[in-house]
């Protein structure tokens, strides 16, 4: 999903309340749980208290969200429980988004309030991983954030790169980059699902 908009409306209003500057939270909170960017960027903040006023708003902003671009096709092709969602957000934000970009819901929904330690840490992947049965040498995971990049590869897992949120360079870990799920095509093959990539 593309939620940079919202994103970015939420961190503002605080930081506008706060009397702070955005950008510095901006910089680093696409792929972070919003308490791991306040330890990051001001870690002499309570993070607890001011995570929960920036999920309350998160829960709440619905502007600008929208299915990234080739996303509801992608999910329409993945066979059923082949596939989940791994996300830094809570289970109230990242439901209402989905819902709001029309796209569909996995059984394996893992989300940041589910996992002692969010991205860059595997964790979150490692627990997708379980949930559906597989071992982290199978999975593919498709990120645009860096700090999401780089949790897949530590978990042992292929990663594509979206380049939809963040140039090329800041994704440069990942095992492949494209320009968005448009360039991904996906069908069940004779050893498992099968991937066909243009890439940037």
């Amino acid at each position: 999903m593309d939620s940079s908009a919202a994103l970015q409306l939420v961190w503002r209003a605080w930081a506008r309340e706060r009397g702070v500057d955005a950008e510095p939270f901006l910089r680093v909170a696409e792929g972070r749980r919003t308490s791991e960017t306040l330890r990051l960027v001001a870690p002499h903040l309570d993070s607890a208290r001011e995570a929960a006023v920036l999920d309350a708003l998160e829960e709440r902003e619905t502007s600008g969200l929208t299915a990234a671009p080739g996303a509801a096709a992608f999910l329409a092709a993945l066979p059923t429980g082949t596939w989940g969602i791994v996300t830094s957000g809570s289970r109230p934000i990242a439901s209402l988004r989905l819902r709001v970009a029309g796209l569909p819901v996995p059984p394996v929904f893992v989300t940041g309030d589910e996992v002692k330690r969010g991205k860059p840490d595997p964790e979150c992947y490692l627990t997708g991983a379980r949930r559906l049965g597989l071992e982290a040498a199978d999975c593919v995971v498709f990120e645009d954030s860096p700090p999401g990049v780089a949790a897949g590869k530590a978990a042992g897992m292929r990663v594509i790169a979206l380049l939809t949120t963040h140039p090329a360079g800041a994704v440069a870990a990942a095992d492949h980059r494209v320009p968005s799920l448009e360039a991904v095509r996906a069908r069940a093959g004779a050893r498992g699902l099968e991937l066909t990539l243009s890439t940037a």
